[in-house]
C-alpha cells in the first residue's frame, strides 16, 4: 500500500527540468497565445450556438461565467504550482509530488484520453468548416471521404480531419520555435476575425431575442456551464509547457492566468451578442457564428467568419497534441509509460516519435470513429483534472509550507475546496453514459499500472 502513494521529491522534479532535454524559447506572449489558441475555437465558433439552442438559451452567458469562474479557480492552483514547480506534465506533476504515485498516474491516464479524444473531437469541426469554405469556392470532399462511418453521410474516413492532424503532428515535432511561430500567427487572425465579428454583430442585436432569458431554468443553466467546459479545456495546456519557457516563475502564472481572462471575457461576448441577432431557438447548426450573420445579410463577414474558424480551430488541434505529448513525456521519463515516449530527437529537441504516435492514434480516430456520444467525456476528464490540483494545492500548503513561488492562491484551504465542489457539481450534471465509460477507461488504466507502471516506475 506504501508504494501506491509514493511521491515523487520536488527536488527531483525540479532536477529533471534542468536537465535542458527540451529546449526553453516561450517568452510569456507566446505562452499567452498557445492558452488562446487552444481555448478559442470549437467553444466559440460551434459550441455557443448548439448550447444556447438546446440547454442555455440567452443564459448560456451565465453559464460561461459560472464555468469561468470554476476554471478560474482552478488556475489558480495552476499558477501556484507551476511558479514553484515549472515542470512539464501539468496536474500529473503536481500530483506525483503531493497526492502519489497511483492518483498521479491515473490523472495522467484520464488526461492522455482527454487529450486524444479533444484532438479528434476538434478535427471533426475543423474538416466541417473547411468543406463548407472551399464549397463557397465550388470545391467539394467526396462524401465518401468527408465524414466518419455512422454519420448517416455515406462516408467511410473523414480525410481532411486525418490530414489535418498529421499535418500538425509534422509541425509540432519540428520543433518548438518553430510550432510557436505558426500558434501565434494563426491566434492573432483567429482574434480579428472575432473582434470583427462582435464590431459587425453588435449593431443588429434584438433585445427581444433574450427574451425568455433562461427557458431551460437553472437547470438548463448548470448543464450548460459543464457542457461549455469543452470551450475551457485549453488553459491546463499551459502548464504542460513549463520545461520550455523562458523564466517559468514569472511567466507561467501570468500566462495562465491572463490567457483564461481573455477567452473568458470573448465567449461571453460571443454568446450575448449571437443570442441577441438571432432566436436562440435557431442556432443548433454547425456554424451558429457565420449562420447568425448570413440571417442578418452578412454573407461575405459569414465567409471572413469560415476562415477564422479554420484558423482556429488548427490552433486548438497545436496546443492539445502539444500538450498530448508532454504529458506522455512526463510520465514515460519518470518510467510509467515506456521509455521510448521520452526519447528527445537530437536535432529537433521534441519527443519525435511520441508526437507521431499520438498523430497516428488520433488521425485514426478521427477518420473512423463517430465522437458524437464521447465528446462529453472530454469535459469529465477536465473536470476531475481540476478537482485533483484543488486537492494538490491544499497539500502542497500544509507539507511544504516553506516553498517560494511567485504567485500564492489567496484563502487557502477555503478557495481550492470550493474548487474542487464547483468541478464536482458540474461533473454530477454530464450524462450517466459519460460517468460509465470514465469508470471503464479508469478500470483500464488501474490494469495498466499494476501490470506494467507499478514495477517500472523509477521510484520502484
Amino acid at each position: 500500500m506504501n508504494k501506491l502513494f509514493r511521491k515523487k521529491p520536488i527536488s527531483d522534479l525540479v532536477a529533471a527540468s534542468h536537465n535542458k532535454e527540451l529546449s526553453r524559447s516561450m517568452g510569456l506572449w507566446d505562452l499567452i497565445f498557445l492558452g488562446v489558441g487552444c481555448v478559442i475555437g470549437t467553444g466559440i465558433f460551434v459550441i455557443t450556438g448548439v448550447v444556447a439552442a438546446t440547454s442555455g438559451g440567452p443564459a448560456i452567458t451565465l453559464s460561461f461565467i459560472i464555468a469561468g469562474i470554476a476554471c478560474a479557480l482552478a488556475a489558480f492552483c495552476y499558477a501556484e504550482f507551476s511558479s514553484a514547480v515549472p515542470v512539464s506534465g501539468s496536474v500529473y506533476t503536481y500530483s506525483y509530488a503531493t497526492l502519489g504515485e497511483l492518483a498521479a498516474f491515473l490523472i495522467g491516464w484520464d488526461l492522455m484520453l482527454e487529450y486524444v479524444l479533444a484532438i479528434s473531437a476538434v478535427a471533426t469541426g475543423w474538416s466541417a468548416y473547411f468543406q463548407s469554405l472551399i464549397s463557397g469556392f465550388g470545391f467539394h470532399v467526396p462524401a465518401s471521404l468527408g465524414s466518419a462511418p455512422g454519420m448517416e453521410k455515406g462516408g467511410l474516413i473523414d480525410l481532411p480531419a486525418v490530414l489535418i492532424i498529421l499535418l500538425i503532428t509534422a509541425l509540432v515535432s519540428r520543433g518548438v520555435k518553430e510550432s510557436i511561430s505558426f500558434n501565434n500567427v494563426m491566434v492573432f487572425l483567429k482574434l480579428a476575425v472575432i473582434l470583427a465579428f462582435i464590431a459587425a454583430g453588435i449593431g443588429y442585436v434584438q433585445p427581444e431575442n433574450w427574451t425568455p432569458f433562461a427557458p431551460f431554468g437553472f437547470e438548463g443553466i448548470i448543464t450548460s456551464a459543464a457542457t461549455v467546459f469543452f470551450a475551457y479545456i485549453g488553459f491546463d495546456v499551459i502548464a504542460t509547457a513549463s520545461e520550455e519557457v523562458k523564466n517559468p516563475k514569472r511567466n507561467m502564472p501570468i500566462g495562465i492566468i491572463s490567457s483564461l481572462l481573455i477567452c473568458t471575457v470573448l465567449y461571453i461576448a460571443v454568446s450575448g451578442i449571437l443570442t441577441g441577432m438571432v432566436s436562440y431557438e435557431k442556432l443548433n447548426v454547425a456554424d451558429p457564428v457565420s449562420f447568425a450573420l448570413k440571417m442578418v445579410g452578412q454573407n461575405g463577414m459569414a465567409g471572413i467568419i469560415s476562415v477564422g474558424a479554420v484558423a482556429g480551430i488548427t490552433t486548438v488541434l497545436l496546443a492539445l497534441i502539444y500538450a498530448q505529448v508532454r504529458l506522455s513525456f512526463a510520465m514515460s521519463r519518470d518510467g510509467l509509460l515506456p521509455k521510448k515516449l521520452s526519447v528527445v530527437h537530437q536535432v529537433y529537441k521534441t519527443p519525435f516519435s511520441n508526437t507521431w504516435l499520438t498523430g497516428f492514434i488520433a488521425a485514426g480516430i478521427a477518420g473512423f470513429v463517430d465522437l458524437t456520444t464521447l465528446a462529453h467525456l472530454v469535459n469529465m476528464g477536465t473536470l476531475v483534472a481540476f478537482t485533483l490540483i484543488s486537492i494538490a494545492i491544499i497539500v502542497l500548503r500544509r507539507n511544504f509550507p516553506d516553498l517560494k513561488a511567485s504567485f500564492r492562491v489567496p484563502f487557502v484551504p477555503i478557495l481550492p475546496a470550493i474548487s474542487a465542489f464547483l468541478c464536482l457539481y458540474l461533473a454530477s450534471s454530464l450524462p450517466a453514459i459519460t460517468w460509465i465509460a470514465f469508470v471503464i477507461w479508469i478500470c483500464a488504466g488501474l490494469v495498466v499500472y499494476f501490470g506494467y507502471s507499478k514495477k517500472n516506475s523509477n521510484l520502484n
